[in-house]
């Protein structure tokens, strides 16, 4: 515990000189086996002034979200003197330049949109579907799971249409980086124009290599922290997978079938992993609207629904009570939502010593 709260003591104080901050840490401190000195400055020394976000204003050649509602949205390159066409009108690129990131912009008619900027979650909820892909549901727990944090170096096999792979890249940046190969040139590179236009491109690298057949690259042996297969057949990349990350590193395999699963745990066991875990993560999403209850007027001494107000003078012909109009709020699960998606597998590298 004493040595986090002295790299936290001095950390902020030595940002723009990391190296000569780390002989400082490794001399001022006795630092048990367990942790990487490294790893505990890029952990604590976090400035917001120097935090990575999108550039905030709207400029031309931008990518923006354009929401309109929750389920429809559209990524929009923003070019000075095109236009937006869509069921609310004609909305002109050139009043959108300048503009904030959130801003709600109005046509002539008095419709309006949202502009929003390209996060993973939303990218993923836009992108042109070449594979299926993993949602937020998925994504997060995947990359909580694998334990990634900011300078991990991770391969992911199976880009596909990189919906998870976006969401790896910002949960590796500033310093790591995604590795990702996919055996189908043309979605290869289609992924790579993708990522150029979200302005990921300098945190993934997107390769060309069948995985299942030939492995990850030599290069990589020993160096990677997180490994995540989206493969027909995993349990074919599994042992190459072993000998890339580190001791202690943690590989996820996706896969829609339960039988695909049965052979990875099979394959993972044999190749000197352990804490196997497979989970199967089922989102339920809620609608919660505001309205007014219309009451009418129901017969005395039936009170289901909102209580009567004052009974009204009768004669004793009537026995009618008059009942409110009263606002309300109204939960229920949505008709659509997701059911099944896919197997998450998990498991870590340990060394025979």
């Amino acid at each position: 515990m004493n040595l986090f709260l002295k790299a936290s003591n001095v950390a902020h104080e030595n940002l723009k000189q990391p190296k000569k901050f780390l002989k400082k840490l490794q001399g001022s401190l006795v630092v048990d086996q367990e942790y990487d000195v490294y790893d505990l400055v890029m952990m604590l020394a976090i400035n917001p002034s120097d935090k990575k976000t999108f550039q905030r204003h709207i400029s031309e050649g931008d990518l923006v979200i354009v929401y309109e509602r929750h389920d429809s949205m559209k990524a929009i390159k923003v070019q000075d003197g095109s236009e937006l066409q869509n069921r609310f009108g004609v909305f002109k690129h050139s009043d959108w330049i300048g503009k904030p990131f959130g801003s709600k912009v109005f046509n002539q008619k008095g419709k309006f949109v949202y502009l929003l900027a390209p996060t993973p979650e939303l990218w993923t909820l836009v992108l042109s579907h070449r594979t299926q892909i993993l949602y937020i549901a998925d994504i997060s727990f995947v990359i909580s799971f694998l334990e990634i944090v900011p300078g991990c170096v991770v391969l992911e096999s199976g880009t596909g249409s990189g919906s998870l792979t976006t969401s790896l890249a910002r949960a590796v940046a500033p310093t790591g980086h995604v590795y990702t190969f996919d055996f189908h040139e043309p979605r290869a590179a289609s992924a790579r124009e993708d990522f150029e236009k979200i302005g990921m491109s300098q945190l993934i690298t997107v390769n060309v290599r069948d995985i299942q057949g030939e492995g990850f690259p030599e290069k990589f042996e020993g160096t990677i922290d997180s490994v995540f297969l989206d493969l027909p057949q995993p349990w074919l990349a599994i042992p190459s997978a072993g000998k890339m990350l580190k001791q202690d590193g943690v590989i996820c395999s996706f896969s829609p079938c339960i039988e695909q699963v049965q052979r990875s745990c099979e394959a993972l066991r044999s190749s000197n992993f352990t804490d196997i875990r497979t989970f199967e993560i089922l989102l339920r999403t809620y609608e919660v609207r505001g309205g007014k209850e219309g009451l009418g007027t129901i017969e005395e001494g039936d009170f289901v629904g909102s209580l009567p107000r004052k009974r009204p003078y009768s004669n004793g012909h009537s026995s009618n009570v008059v009942r409110e109009t009263a606002s309300c709020v109204v939960a229920r699960p949505c008709s659509e939502s997701r059911g099944h998606t896919g197997y998450l597998t998990f498991a870590r590298f340990c060394l025979t010593i």
